[in-house]
């Protein structure tokens, strides 16, 4: 008997990349850059970020909802990935502006002094005219782009091999993970850590190369990238979730000192998930921080995974579709009310500001969502579905009496 192929067995798979497919289409066909102009470019802008948080939160699932480990630092993975990519958009930008004004020096510059100008316009908000090592490979593209996944999946190997090997579990491992979050956060705080402290990466939205192309185009643009690395990462997600892989790692989130008797090496199993969604999560933070423009350390601090982890929950834990759900409604909500286009509740004496209260409106969600629909918005389409209907065994023939 033939085997149906991997993506025919999955059928959320096919619906999730036709839904991903029609929705790109449509702001396309309603962009300015190559449509109507109905939608404006920031709200494109928008869009584009929403399907990269949408990627955040397929790798946060398949840490939390998949491997049972709630990681309250998968952000800091997102923001590595945003600075390694602009570290390169912010040092060819400077190049060029730099390149232009000593184009009228008699002599032309040498590279070291080149250079030195470049280090000089970056860095001297903080006070300093040097290039920092950690900006050894700013000037290459292909350097920094494999820096994107290097560096934050390293990170996430080293400090999942040292917690794993120690058998850190449960609260205890959340707590770590957000500590690692924080301190990764206030060194880049500081002046001296390369990366431009408080002041962060700016100007990323102008990419070196494209300075004749629009917001307009190159927001699109980010938009078609971002749906596809979406798509790819939904595919990957769902492969790694099936099998026979997808079923010890469910194993270990329910009973990880069973699959351990059962001579299952469960730190790599669980190493080799917690990596790989910090990879996808930094590619994530690598098409995010171009579209919003400017990364900063505040970007790292743990109330930013914790939201990630809102979202999961709201959508659905341990349902990548339900991932993505819950990441789209609630950023695009969280856009529209702190936005100040949702309309103002005058109440006798005091006035809702939603701008004030979003938050808690999303914490009061969140709690509503845990007590009455612990399995989420994508829960509902279970009671939608009808149930699986199971085959009976066929019977099995009767020895032959004598």
């Amino acid at each position: 008997m033939t085997r149906k192929p991997f993506i025919l067995r999955n059928p959320s798979i096919l619906i999730v990349l036709a839904v991903l497919a029609l929705f790109t289409v449509a702001v396309t066909a309603l962009s300015a850059a190559y449509g109507t102009g109905a939608i404006p470019t920031s709200m494109v802008k928008v869009l584009g970020k929403t399907l990269c948080l949408a990627l955040a939160a397929v790798a946060m699932d398949l840490v939390w909802g998949y491997l049972g480990i709630l990681s309250l630092g998968q952000m800091a993975f997102f923001a590595l990935g945003g600075y390694m990519i602009g570290q390169w958009l912010m040092y060819a930008r400077t190049e060029a502006i730099v390149a232009a004004s000593m184009a009228g020096n008699p002599i032309p510059p040498t590279p070291q002094e080149l250079q030195e100008g470049v280090a000089n316009q970056i860095f001297g908000v903080v006070g300093s005219a040097d290039l920092p090592l950690v900006w050894s490979f700013a000037h290459s593209l292909p350097l920094q782009l494999i820096l994107v996944v290097a560096v934050p999946g390293l990170l996430a190997l080293v400090f999942g091999w040292l917690a794993f090997r120690s058998r850190v579990n449960g609260v205890y491992l959340s707590i770590l993970t957000q500590a690692m979050t924080l301190a990764l956060a206030l060194w880049l705080f500081q002046n001296d850590s390369g990366f431009r402290g408080n002041n962060g990466l700016s100007g990323l939205q102008n990419i070196p190369g494209l300075d004749g192309i629009d917001q307009a185009t190159l927001s699109v643009w980010f938009l078609w990238a971002s749906a596809a690395a979406l798509g790819l990462a939904y595919v990957l997600a769902a492969w790694v979730v099936s099998g026979k892989f997808g079923s010890v790692i469910r194993a270990i989130r329910d009973d990880e000192t069973r699959v351990r008797f059962l001579g299952y090496p469960v730190e790599g199993f669980k190493l080799a998930v917690f990596t790989l969604a910090a990879m996808l999560t930094a590619v994530a933070g690598a098409l995010y921080y171009p579209q919003a423009g400017i990364i900063n350390p505040a970007e790292l601090m743990p109330i930013a995974s914790i939201y990630l982890a809102v979202w999961v929950a709201i959508g659905g834990r341990g349902r990548l579709y339900g991932a993505i759900i819950g990441a789209v409604v609630v950023s695009l909500l969280s856009s529209w009310f702190t936005g100040g286009r949702a309309p103002a509740i005058h109440l006798p004496g005091y006035t809702v500001n939603w701008v004030d209260w979003w938050q808690v409106a999303l914490g009061l969600g969140f709690v509503l969502v845990t007590l009455f629909a612990p399995k989420g918005i994508a829960g509902l389409f279970d009671r939608l579905s009808p149930p699986r209907r199971v085959p009976a065994p066929e019977p099995q023939a009767k020895e032959a009496q004598a």
